[in-house]
């Protein structure tokens, strides 16, 4: 190999990319068939703290050829040690290149079997069923369809634990996984439903306590019209950002899997 990258910004590796996969899981309610949006809810503890808030399934992809990478754009760093060990798409790169790279992500999610990076939800969306409802996802239970891809040119603050508050331009390939295992739908309702905030907080100390990042994760399962409508009723301006539905905290990637929601932050493609 070529090259080895490092980590970290420098001075002329200032900007930070992410490239990640976002999942609309989708299924119909055992009772009646109403449509329903299936989200992570995560707790995550900071310093004294614990914050829970709900998002899409999904992650960073992963790059399988660092060379193609640095053949396009030269110099660049992931943004973490976590980042450099998963071969994560978190990189800080020149901000001179990002129009390059932009264009070369948008091309090449949209490839079945990309050579250079991952372009599949499936290894997310299993980590992070597992993560959530401690049971293995498997193929014959959901069927995934790529959507659209959606490009966030601007760069904005992350919340990522491993670069919080490093402004960001994102690329967001999203997916429409449908859950069709009936047990599994009963699985997540259950957990969405006897799972409290509160009971996730303690999880998450617990983690904490015996050695763990201080993390512990569940469902939410919320009516997808009704969704939709909450972010229809919102300026625009206020869909760039967290927002509470009922008495939970809604990441802002919320609206990115959402069909017909204009954000102002947002390209779709």
């Amino acid at each position: 190999m070529k090259f080895e990258p490092g980590i970290g910004a420098t001075q002329e590796l200032s900007l930070r990319v992410s490239v990640a996969t976002l999942v609309r899981v989708v299924f119909e309610h055992p009772d009646g068939g109403e449509r329903m949006l299936a989200l992570e809810r995560k707790a995550t503890l900071h310093e004294t703290n614990v914050e829970v808030k709900s998002q899409p399934f999904g992650g960073a992809v992963r790059i399988l050829d660092l060379d193609a990478i640095y053949d396009l754009i030269g110099d660049f760093d992931f943004d973490s040690t976590n980042s450099r060990a998963e071969q994560d798409f978190r990189l800080f790169i020149r901000p001179s290149a990002w129009p390059v790279l932009r264009e070369f992500c948008i091309q090449h999610l949209s490839h079945v079997h990309d050579p250079v990076i991952e372009t599949d939800p499936t290894r997310e969306l299993t980590e992070e069923f597992a993560d959530a409802l401690k049971i293995s996802l498997k193929p014959n239970q959901y069927i995934h369809t790529p959507v659209e891809t959606v490009i966030e040119d601007h760069p904005a603050p992350t919340d990522n634990v491993y670069a919080r508050g490093i402004s960001t331009a994102r690329v967001y390939r999203i997916f429409e996984a449908s859950i069709t295992d009936p047990s599994l739908i009963r699985t997540m309702l259950k957990n969405s439903e006897g799972m409290s905030d509160r009971d996730l907080c303690e999880l998450a100390m617990d983690d904490f306590h015996h050695g763990g990042k201080g993390w512990a994760n569940a469902m939410f399962a919320l009516p997808l019209k009704q969704v939709t409508e909450h972010y229809s009723s919102l300026p625009v301006v206020e869909r760039n950002a967290t927002t509470v539905f009922g008495t939970k905290r809604l990441d802002e990637t919320v609206a990115a899997v959402l069909e017909g929601i204009t954000v102002s932050r947002y390209q779709r493609l």
